[in-house]
């Protein structure tokens, strides 16, 4: 089966398990710049550089993808989610963007083969793209409102760059998450589609929205239900939210993407909200008793987590969604749906 195939008839048996943060983890290995550097030579600062860690620390991400995958993944991401051009840029760093998502391919692909011959489940590995610090929708010049610092065709091809990387590092799906603008997300799935013809094959995109406020609506203004009808043409193989905040504020918007999509649903949002410290102390077990919720329910068909969620909180939810149902992707009713920055269904 391709992976496509594969992960749909996994997740027809039961709720898949993704993993969480890789940004707490590294934090709590307390490196130094220098580890963060390594050999590479470069002039810029490299601490905080997580994603260049797959070059220059990769047992470090060795064993956070090892402790995910301890605790139950059956999806693991790979630490690329600023291992693009622009994010890079700010590092001086632009110049390793193919070296690093190989790597981080790599690693995640040999950790997921690892695991999948122990015990004969199969494991998938998800290729992270974040939306970069620019924004297509808005102007960052509130005195002119129609410059953009970057054009459709530039984020195209900085998208389309790592994106290839990571399939060459074996990546099986190719995960566009925190989606804060919308047309940012189709930059991306343009690039991707793009690179899918060039390569002969499918490569099978997974779309994650972050939402902005508890209205459900991301940066560019579009409501969850707006949002799937301007993407759904991608066919993403999961639609899905994570980021944003806590699971008790993302269940409304679960609950209608649920209803709405006809694809698999992935829901990773935070460990709760961020403390006065702007860190994240929500414990496992309550992470786990809320994304349960949503598992009972048949809402979710892929369930993990963002910010501040480590491996425990990982086993929790593997512990709590252990033995439901999966949820049945709905098959809607033959209608023409398009989406402004709210949906719109023309009656048939």
């Amino acid at each position: 089966m391709t992976p496509r195939e594969a992960l749909i008839a996994e997740a027809a048996k039961r709720v898949l398990i993704f993993d969480g943060a890789f940004g707490t983890e590294i934090q709590n290995c307390k490196l130094t710049e220098a580890e963060y550097a390594g050999q590479l030579g470069i002039a810029a600062d490299q601490k905080g550089n997580n994603d260049i860690l797959a070059l220059t620390r990769p047992q470090v991400i060795v064993d956070i993808t090892k402790a995910y995958l301890d605790a139950g993944s059956d999806v693991i991401s790979t630490n690329t989610f600023s291992a693009n051009r622009i994010s890079q840029a700010d590092y001086a760093a632009e110049h390793l963007v193919r070296d690093i998502n190989v790597a981080s391919g790599r690693i995640a692909r040999a950790l997921a083969d690892e695991y999948a011959a122990k015990d004969g489940r199969p494991r998938f590995v998800a290729g992270a793209i974040g939306p970069t610090n620019k924004t297509l929708s808005l102007s960052p010049d509130v005195e002119d409102p129609g410059f953009r610092e970057i054009s459709f065709d530039d984020l195209v091809d900085v998208y389309r760059e790592q994106a290839a990387a990571l399939v060459e590092g074996g990546v099986d799906f190719i995960l566009v998450e925190t989606i804060f603008d919308t047309l940012n997300a189709k930059a991306a799935i343009f690039a991707v589609r793009r690179l899918a013809e060039e390569l002969g094959r499918d490569v099978p995109l997974m779309l994650s929205m972050t939402l902005t406020d508890l209205s459900g609506r991301n940066l560019s203004g579009h409501t969850v239900e707006a949002f799937w009808y301007a993407v759904r043409h991608a066919r993403p193989v999961t639609i899905g939210l994570n980021c944003s905040f806590g699971a008790e504020q993302l269940r409304p918007h679960i609950q209608l993407l649920s209803k709405t999509a006809d694809t698999l649903l992935l829901a990773y949002p935070n460990a709760g909200l961020p403390n006065e410290l702007g860190e994240y102390d929500e414990a496992p077990e309550t992470t786990a008793a809320l994304v349960r919720e949503w598992a009972a329910n048949g809402q979710a068909n892929i369930l993990g987590g963002c910010c501040g969620s480590t491996p425990e909180h990982i086993t929790a939810i593997a512990k709590a969604v252990d033995g439901l149902a999966p949820r049945k992707v709905p098959i809607p009713e033959t209608r023409t749906r398009l989406a402004g920055l709210e949906p719109f269904t023309i009656a048939a």
